[in-house]
């Protein structure tokens, strides 16, 4: 099934949670792929190097496809889990939380932990901006010259975003267009002499 829109978050938020002498931080980052993701957590280890526990979740992709949660030493299933639960209760993607913990010389037990971990993440996400992103499809347009006029004034009216051309011995146009208006747009190009289309990526 295809995926038109989906919810994230506008920019890095925080959040705090304090128990018994334990600090949790959380840090919460609109994040697009796995690589992103290792940067931010190799820099909040070096950031942070003297807690004890620097456990995350995330999950990637408009259709919630990718996902990960990890406790980092912490009892199974007691920070990461709790932390992807808060990212599935608001119906988040594209998003990574870390929950960076310093002992306070108190063991909180598993309920204590999974409560600790869940409300930090919970802090987090209710000082961000929650926002909905449209999946886009990105188009390779190739035409001859005598076609611009057409092929302009569809891409106008359909409001396709120009994100970059050649012109050479045919002009190529690469755009993007939100996934849900993408068939329409390719089915009028379509209806142009010697046009052609090439989908690329989808951009999340």
């Amino acid at each position: 099934m295809e995926q038109y829109d989906y919810q994230t978050i506008k920019n890095k938020s925080k959040g705090l949670f304090r128990d018994r002498g334990s600090k949790f931080l959380a840090f919460a980052y609109p994040v697009y792929t796995e690589d992103e993701i290792r940067e931010i957590l190799d820099y909040l280890r070096r950031e942070y190097h003297d807690a004890r526990h620097h456990c995350y979740a995330w999950r990637l992709g408009a259709g919630k496809e990718l996902l990960r949660a990890n406790d980092d030493k912490e009892p199974s299933g007691t920070a990461g889990r709790p932390v992807l639960g808060q990212i599935e209760k608001h119906s988040l993607t594209n998003i990574l939380i870390v929950v960076v913990r310093y002992f306070g010389g108190t063991l909180l037990g598993r309920g204590g932990l999974i409560n600790a971990y869940r409300s930090a993440a919970a802090d987090a996400i209710a000082n961000s901006d929650i926002i909905t992103r449209t999946v886009d499809q990105l188009l390779r347009i190739k035409f001859p010259y005598t076609a611009m006029n057409k092929v302009m004034r569809v891409l106008k009216e359909e409001q396709a975003e120009q994100l970059g051309q050649e012109f050479d011995k045919d002009c190529t146009i690469k755009v993007g267009i939100p996934r849900k208006k993408c068939e329409k747009l390719t089915g009028r190009l379509n209806m142009i002499e010697q046009v052609t289309i090439r989908k690329l990526s989808i951009n999340y």
